[in-house]
């Protein structure tokens, strides 16, 4: 099985409290009165305390245009993910040179080479290092990521595995969309990266870190057949523009629980049957409904909530933050389970197994 060695979560430096996000993104967008009222709701209606930007907010008047965001994306994505994969190395007491393949994963920049081939001798990674990035899982792709390494490393017993998951979501800021679903996401998203080392059964787990990780039982990747234009990016000449529908919630109701119960039996367990739940912080509502649907309480759901008002949703990356978050607070007894579960474009759901 593969077996997670250790996993670890960074943020850029310029913290800033959610309402002087609130200011400065009104000064960015401006609109009419009206507009910035019903911004300051969805501000403090987010579940978000603090946030990190890569850059200082007010060197924002410098990334008007696709083109100059997706530079900064480049340059600040880098710096990101270079720390969150050093720390995971040094957490796993492994080199650079020990990994075998590396998973990459963002939605909020594009870049070719992509971005784990512009760090690759920056990180000391080896010449022959099989690439696999992915663009488009969005918030699924930290634990669509997992899954990912997991199938790399089946039938590879002394294989180790990287995935980075980089996302500074503020680059895509849309300062002339006045939209509800633009202004949700302008109060929701923040800047972060997280980086998770696999390996397989032959490879020794030196160090407390990488003995405490859990093992991947069994993923699962599900689309949900015409909800393509609920969530995603509609790319124009300003860059990525947010799609997302206010039916989210209630189609989280509809189908994913029922495909986590689903998922779970199959491998003859119930949600009760689970200690941990690694859920992605979409939002206060998505969590409320999973809460409600799969009867987990506040305690379950408490480390997705903290992440969220620490730093607000990372996309791809918040799950490997908070899964470094639950193993930091003490692993769970041995042979417990735990569920990481992640929705994204498609509408689609990613769920990973794990069992420690």
């Amino acid at each position: 099985m593969t077996r997670i060695a250790a996993v670890c979560g960074v943020l850029p430096p310029h913290r800033y409290r959610q309402s002087e996000l609130a200011g400065g993104v009104a000064a960015l967008c401006g609109g009419p009165g009206h507009e910035r009222a019903l911004s300051e709701r969805f501000f403090a209606s987010a579940g978000v305390e603090f946030r990190h930007l890569a850059f200082p907010l007010e060197r924002f008047e410098e990334f008007a245009g696709f083109g100059r965001a997706n530079d900064a994306w480049l340059e600040g994505a880098s710096e990101l993910a270079c720390r969150a994969a050093e720390s995971a190395l040094c957490a796993a007491g492994m080199s650079a040179e020990q990994v075998d393949v590396v998973v990459s994963t963002t939605v909020t920049g594009i870049s070719v080479p992509s971005l784990e081939a512009r760090v690759a001798s920056r990180l000391g990674l080896r010449e022959d290092v099989r690439r696999v990035p992915l663009f488009g899982l969005g918030c699924a792709g930290g634990a669509g990521g997992l899954a990912v390494v997991d199938g790399l490393l089946t039938g590879r017993p002394d294989g180790v595995a990287l995935l980075l998951a980089t996302e500074l979501c503020s680059l895509t800021l849309q300062r002339a969309d006045n939209s509800p679903a633009n202004l949700l996401a302008t109060a929701l998203f923040g800047d972060g990266a997280g980086a998770l080392l696999a390996v397989g059964d032959d490879v020794p787990a030196d160090g407390a870190p990488a003995g405490r990780g859990p093992v991947v039982v069994a993923t699962r990747s599900r689309l949900y057949p015409g909800t393509e234009r609920l969530l995603g990016w509609e790319v124009g000449d300003s860059g990525f523009g947010i799609l997302l529908g206010p039916e989210l919630p209630e189609l989280v109701r509809l189908h994913v629980g029922e495909e986590v119960s689903s998922f779970l039996a199959a491998h003859d367990l119930k949600p009760g049957d689970v200690d941990t739940w690694v859920c992605h912080p979409g939002g206060p509502r998505v969590l409320d409904v999973l809460g409600e649907e799969l009867g987990l309480s506040d305690a379950v759901l408490a480390p997705s909530r903290e992440s969220l008002a620490r730093c607000g949703n990372l996309s791809s990356a918040s799950v490997l933050h908070i899964l470094r978050d639950v193993i930091a607070q003490g692993p769970p007894p041995p042979g417990s389970f735990g569920l990481m579960l992640a929705l994204g474009p498609g509408f689609s759901s990613e769920l990973v197994l794990m069992r420690w």
